[in-house]
């Protein structure tokens, strides 16, 4: 089924100009987990008016990242036919005031293209209604995981429904499949995205009734193999990590990260994560990072994993090292926002406002926690870099531009005065934000 076209809340006339390279941003923080090639036409600098080349409105409530092939921007949504209670900024407790909420309303989980030169939208795609059958997290939604594309079809993962699909890029619903929905212990939601990798879609769901990991061919859906897993929930994305040894599917989680080679075999495993586990693992410097942070845990780990690994991992306790661990630092974890390694630098970014900033290599501290700015006080979308700066997107939509490097400064700050918690999409010299209610595409150099 088909939604009616959404209006544009405004449209600016971009000059035209080549694409330039990177014009792709497939999957949940892009290829390179955050960080975008250097390119002198994207900005840093912005408003709800500067630099905009379009914005659009988009229905419903979904926290996916919007992800980018050539001139099509995909986002997902829950557009729901009643009135939804909306996210309030800062961490809070579960509860029936707070922490989790249940809807009545009928939702239509909908696909939705724009086109990246105008703003456009080009189709909307509806995937199923009904009444959720679960209660979600205040600031979750019932449409979190962010999509991911290989330039032929479109792969949406609904956990709250249950539902993986594959989508032509002209909106036609190639395949579609039923895996059951299921709450974790808290009953806050789904929110782990799928991931590809060599004509394979990867889908974890970790929960109280059927955990697993499953891999689907992507171009028929047919289930390849599923492994169950002993978890009870989780909202981190799965990273398919290419290293010198062997490729291999790293799943973080609460009870254990997990690497799992491409027939689903265990390959090793490492214990000490927290309970809430958001942050994706991904790689740099031929090391694998895995964390977890959830505030006031006594331990919230960091650990740097080398390629090779078999077995159980985990350091004996009063190490940092051991053969398969290139380091170890015990309360460096965020809870909602994934780290960020650029350059040689790694940065994390504190939910209440803090940068930290350590040797990306060694995990000796370069800088200590520095409040990003008085009124900073909330983070939930991850860091992302280009041009030699570190950008930071506020739960309250302001951007707070890092100067990267050993020495903390911020540079700027740029508002869209409007809640944001998900993580944008940076293709061809562009920035793709997401706001509660809003699609901005960012550059350089617009014309009205």
């Amino acid at each position: 089924m088909r939604l009616l076209a959404v209006p544009l809340v405004a449209m600016l006339v971009v000059t035209a100009a080549p694409r330039p390279a990177g014009a792709q941003w497939h999957q949940f923080r892009g290829a390179q987990a955050g960080v975008a090639a250097d390119d002198p036409a994207l900005p840093d600098s912005w408003s709800e008016t500067e630099n905009v080349a379009w914005k659009a409105e988009v229905p419903g409530l979904g926290w996916s990242s919007p992800i980018v092939w050539n001139d099509h921007v995909f986002v997902t949504s829950a557009v729901s036919t009643g009135e939804e209670p909306k996210a309030l900024p800062g961490l809070y407790d579960p509860g029936d005031e707070q922490g989790k909420t249940k809807s009545s309303s009928v939702q239509q989980w909908t696909v939705f293209d724009f086109d990246a030169r105008t703003g456009q939208l080009r189709w909307s795609t509806e995937l199923k209604r009904g009444v959720p059958t679960m209660l979600r997290h205040l600031k979750n939604s019932f449409a979190s995981e962010t999509p991911t594309t290989d330039g032929e079809r479109v792969y949406v993962f609904f956990g709250a429904i249950g539902l993986v699909a594959a989508l032509d890029f002209s909106g036609h619903i190639v395949w579609s499949k039923e895996l059951g929905a299921f709450n974790g212990q808290q009953e806050f939601a789904p929110a782990a995205s799928p991931v590809l990798h060599r004509g394979r879609l990867y889908v974890v769901n970790d929960n109280t009734t059927r955990s697993y990991l499953a891999a689907f061919d992507a171009a028929t859906g047919a289930q390849v193999w599923r492994v169950e897993r002993a978890e009870v929930e989780n909202w981190s994305t799965p990273f398919v990590w290419e290293n010198e040894r062997r490729t291999e599917i790293v799943t973080n989680g609460r009870g254990k990260v997990r690497s799992y080679d491409l027939d689903g075999k265990l390959l090793w495993e490492l214990a000490g994560m927290t309970v809430n586990v958001v942050p994706t693992p991904f790689a740099r410097h031929g090391l694998l990072y895995v964390s977890s942070g959830y505030p006031g845990a006594q331990v919230r780990p960091v650990y740097a994993v080398k390629p090779g690994a078999f077995g159980d991992i985990t350091p004996k306790p009063g190490e940092t090292t051991n053969e398969y661990v290139a380091w170890f630092q015990p309360r460096l974890g965020t809870y909602q926002t994934s780290p960020l390694a650029y350059g040689d630098h790694f940065y994390t970014l504190l939910d209440r406002g803090l940068l930290w900033c350590h040797d990306a290599r060694t995990g000796q501290e370069t800088y200590g926690r520095t409040r990003i700015a008085p009124e900073a006080a909330g983070f939930t979308a991850s860091p992302w870099a280009y041009n030699g700066k570190v950008f930071l997107l506020s739960e309250d939509g302001d951007t707070f531009v890092i100067k990267a490097g050993p020495t903390f400064e911020v540079l700027g700050r740029n508002s869209l005065n409007e809640m944001s918690l998900a993580s944008p999409a940076i293709a061809g010299g562009s920035l793709y934000l997401r706001t509660q209610s809003k699609l901005y595409k960012i550059a350089r150099q617009v014309t009205r």
